[in-house]
């Protein structure tokens, strides 16, 4: 739900109650699942040790072999047809429809019933955290999977090789071409475990980054009666203005105060503030 907005000389302001609103979460909070997370990628790095796939821009979670956990400890609701062929191992992936789909992908699975809209949404696999392999060795496991188990819903996500950074670029600057986010390396000898490690990593053209909404700054000219730009706190504690990467409809229903939102930049200034701000979503999945 969106808050409703009203417009003054200096700034927007959110009550307070729609807020509460527009923030909450659609289902039952559980234990956080422990995740394996990425490294940003160093040219340092030698690809010929790791397995490359296609960061996909979706909604992390973790199929514990009977539910859908979402990164943040919420329990999802799925339709039983959703989950119906899903095996009873533990599966590591992401909800995703397509690129550049992310924020229908969350408004699906943030509602509080199973619906019909899950027919958009898949799960696609990218490793399996209760095999005690290294990552070789569940790939493998993941390709068995693939071909054992016909759901219409589960998918995994296509793991290859290259053989030196020049075709890591080159497939890098083919995906985003495609309007996809990125690339992600596993480390071929990796064992699956919790928390950021180099045995896996994320390779992007940009560096995005997050910051907590804290007020709003009004827009002049063709954005009079809007948010002009949104001013934000990012998580070094750098306070900063970011007034690209909105539409209309944004600028006329800003993120809300207290939200967390995705940013890309390129680089920091010498006092560390983020250069060329882009403003990229609401970090709003469960």
């Amino acid at each position: 739900m969106h808050g409703i907005i009203i417009a003054l000389p200096t700034r927007i302001h959110i009550e307070p109650f729609f807020l509460g609103l527009f923030l909450s979460l659609p289902s039952r909070a559980i234990d956080k699942p422990e995740l394996m997370l990425a490294k940003v990628f160093q040219p340092s790095v030698k690809v010929t040790d790791y397995w490359v796939s296609e960061k996909l821009d979706g909604v992390r979670a973790r199929w514990n072999g009977h539910q859908l956990i979402s990164r943040g400890g919420i329990l999802l609701i799925v339709p039983s047809w959703f989950v119906i062929d899903f095996p009873n191992t533990s599966l590591d992936g992401e909800l995703w429809i397509a690129r550049g789909k992310y924020q229908k992908t969350v408004s699906i699975i943030r509602k509080q019933k199973a619906h019909s809209g899950w027919q958009q949404v898949k799960f696609m696999v990218f490793d399996l955290p209760e095999h005690l392999g290294i990552f070789s060795d569940r790939v493998a496991a993941m390709r068995d999977l693939n071909i054992q188990i016909q759901s219409t819903y589960l998918g995994f996500i296509s793991q290859y090789q290259l053989g030196s950074n020049k075709e890591l670029m080159l497939q890098l600057n083919a995906i985003t071409d495609q309007g996809g986010e990125g690339l992600m390396l596993h480390h071929k000898l990796g064992l699956y475990h919790r928390g950021r490690s180099n045995d896996l990593l994320k390779l992007k053209l940009f560096t995005d980054a997050e910051a907590t909404a804290l007020d709003y700054r009004a827009g002049k000219g063709k954005f009079t009666g809007k948010m002009g730009a949104i001013k934000v706190k990012s998580d070094t504690g750098k306070v900063f203005y970011i007034g690209s990467g909105f539409s209309h409809k944004e600028r006329e229903n800003p993120p809300a105060i207290g939200s967390t939102i995705s940013f890309r930049h390129q680089g920091l200034t010498d006092s560390g503030i983020p250069r060329f701000a882009v403003f990229i979503r609401v970090r709003n999945e469960p």
